[in-house]
């Protein structure tokens, strides 16, 4: 054994002074990525902890190639100068994080082996520029991690004078910090305290191509949280796994999106990032028509995941904003199909504008975002898109091209909006009149019930709009309404007053009544948010709904409001009887019904605090769907020609000329 002393480049002060913002656990960091630079396979991180949690002993152990014990120079004599510096591949370019330690302990050993040759390095905070090397040391010496390996160093910290984070913090950051490295490298390993690290959570996306005879691979890794030092580059790899040239993204601004590329090709084996050098002969080169037309089909790829990314996104996020109150509730018309439709149609303009800069709305509070959402649907409702598109020209960061074509997209989501909504209608207008059919001619033939429960499980929307999201489906709110619905006297009991035809007893008494119950969130007029629970029954096509179904409406709806589970002050309770017809003889129906039609609901029979009842017949839902479905077909043919005069209004008289003679 021999021993070799030196020192640094630069003086304790100034050591120290450089790592004056570092934290302590980034000493880690830097002792993990010294591994992985010294090609280690495996790297490991062992803490122990006392009782109390403090610190008791800390080393990093990996299988690398060792210290060169031949050339201290090249390792501990230098510092802000490395010899990795000229490679992107590896991260120890500055020559600086051997000594991060000093943050977290007072002194720091490095057992190392190297071509089977073992040593130690010792270092101290209190002299870090000093070293003490120990070369060709025996094997009691040597520390019990390396004695069976050809070679790898084993870094030990003692006498800690700060703290690291938790054990499931430190997990996570160094997820983060090595996410890319571990995500390309899928033959490294590092580990803390036996738990292999992972990479954080992304979604992975390849791509096999080739340019001018050469074959690349294209490994693209979006992050669902942004790495702690990687930016959104793409990074050439060579056949031996080696980054190296990079470039950065056009994506690194894009709000939540963090895109890392891996482009692998054994093209890059004789790439110089020096392309431009005239002294240069390297044919790989960042001025060479395959990386030119590589590094477009790149940024496709990358447009093409930063547009799903955003699809995703907005969903959520105009979900968010109808939490939030943001779209107008449109509670000024009494047509809530047409509010509806309205309502779709704002959602449609803000889905444009979000993907065309998702910024503009994220960086709004929620008050400024309600201001911004009404104007644009003030403006829109005029049918003066100038007036919007100017507005949004002077707000958008796009170029007068993206502009143009951002206006165009706005027009044609507004028309494609309103002819889907039309063709939607007169589907709707085919199902009542084939209903209608069923109610008038077959409804003696309507035995069955799961029948008639799948026509209205398809079209819920008979009931209105506020209905179109019920479903039939067993949940708990479901089968403890139907349960109670049960304990009603009598409920399922029918007599022959309860159906017009006599002959028609026998039939009714093999049926059962259609149960349809749904409770789901809303917001009332203030933004305040409350359960909406709605029941429907539908009574079989041969009764005729009488004082007695209205009688059990009404225990019904005491026997919910002395549900325990059901008392809460945001539960809104709507049921709704429904049947073939009400029966002439029925007086107390028509009575309550005109006690209430000053208030414009229809079918209302009772409007007690959280608990509306409502009686309807199916030829007042059909009656009430014709009426609507008629002015919202005329409103939007209205509205539909509208956008097509506009678009008339930019064209020349030999277009409008030549598109009249084409249609004729």
């Amino acid at each position: 054994m021999h021993v070799v002393s030196g020192e640094t480049n630069i003086n304790d002060v100034g050591i120290k002074k450089r790592f004056k913002n570092s934290e302590p656990f980034q000493s880690i960091i830097e002792l993990a990525w010294n591994g992985f630079d010294a090609r280690a396979k495996n790297v490991s991180i062992v803490l122990q902890r006392t009782e109390l949690g403090g610190m008791q002993s800390l080393f990093v152990l990996d299988d690398g190639d060792g210290i060169d014990i031949d050339d201290f120079d090249s390792n501990f004599n230098r510092f802000d100068d490395s010899l990795k510096k000229d490679s992107i591949d590896q991260h120890g370019s500055q020559g600086r994080g051997r000594l991060a330690f000093h943050k977290l302990s007072h002194s720091a050993i490095w057992f190392t082996k190297f071509k089977k040759i073992s040593a130690k390095i010792e270092i101290n905070s209190a002299s870090i520029k000093s070293y003490q090397a120990y070369i060709d040391i025996a094997n009691h010496d040597q520390h019990p991690q390396l004695l069976e390996k050809n070679s790898g160093t084993c870094v030990v910290l003692d006498h800690f004078h700060n703290e690291l984070p938790t054990d499931n913090e430190i997990i996570k950051r160094l997820q983060n910090e090595f996410c890319c490295h571990l995500a390309l490298n899928e033959n490294l390993t590092l580990s803390f305290n036996g738990e292999v690290i992972s990479a954080p959570e992304h979604d992975f996306h390849s791509f096999d191509t080739d340019f001018d005879g050469s074959q690349f691979a294209i490994k693209a890794l979006r992050w669902n949280e942004k790495p702690a030092k990687e930016r959104s580059y793409v990074y050439l790899v060579n056949s031996k796994g080696k980054k190296v040239h990079e470039v950065p993204s056009k994506f690194n601004l894009k709000k939540d999106f963090h895109l890392s590329i891996f482009v692998t090709s054994d093209w890059a084996d004789t790439f110089s990032s020096k392309g431009d050098d005239i002294f240069s002969t390297a044919k790989s080169n960042p001025t060479s028509s395959t990386w030119k037309e590589l590094i477009k089909f790149v940024w496709k790829i990358s447009k093409d995941i930063y547009d799903d990314f955003l699809k995703k996104k907005l969903e959520e996020t105009l979900e968010r904003y109808q939490q939030e109150g943001v779209f107008p509730t449109y509670s000024e018309y009494s047509d809530r199909d047409y509010a509806d439709w309205k309502l779709g149609n704002i959602k449609a303009i803000v889905r444009d504008i979000y993907i065309a800069d998702p910024t503009l709305l994220e960086n709004l509070n929620i008050k400024q975002r309600k201001i911004f959402v009404r104007l644009l649907d003030k403006i829109s409702d005029s049918n003066n898109n100038e007036d919007l598109f100017n507005i949004l020209e002077s707000i958008l960061d796009l170029s007068k091209e993206g502009i143009s074509k951002f206006s165009d997209q706005l027009r044609l989501t507004k028309l494609d909006n309103i002819i889907s909504t039309i063709e939607e209608l007169q589907k709707r207008r085919l199902v009542v009149d084939k209903l209608r059919h069923l109610m008038d001619f077959h409804y003696k033939e309507i035995k069955e019930t799961p029948d008639l429960q799948k026509i209205i499980e398809n079209n819920t929307w008979l009931f209105g709009e506020r209905y179109e999201t019920m479903g039939a489906e067993e949940d708990t709110f479901t089968k403890i309404a139907k349960q109670l619905r049960n304990n009603i006297p009598e409920i399922n009991i029918i007599e022959e007053h309860d159906v017009e035809d006599i002959s028609e007893l026998e039939g009714a008494q093999r049926q059962t009544d259609l149960f349809l119950a749904r409770k789901f969130p809303c917001l009332d007029s203030n933004g305040k948010p409350y359960f909406k629970c709605i029941i429907i029954e539908i009574k079989k096509p041969s009764i005729s709904l009488n004082v007695k179904h209205l009688r059990q409406l009404d225990d019904y709806a005491a026997i919910l409001q002395r549900h325990p589970g059901f008392r809460s002050q945001n539960l809104h309770f709507e049921l709704i009887l429904i049947g073939r017809k009400i029966s002439k003889d029925s007086f107390e129906i028509e009575s309550r019904m005109n006690s209430h039609i000053q208030k414009g609901d229809m079918g209302l029979v009772a409007d007690d605090v959280r608990m509306k009842r409502y009686v309807k017949n199916w030829y007042t839902i059909f009656d009430s769907f014709d009426l609507t479905n008629r002015f919202m077909l005329e409103k939007l043919k209205l509205e539909r020609d509208a956008i097509e005069i506009a678009k008339l209004d930019e064209k020349t008289s030999e277009d409008i000329v030549t598109s009249l003679q084409n249609d004729v």
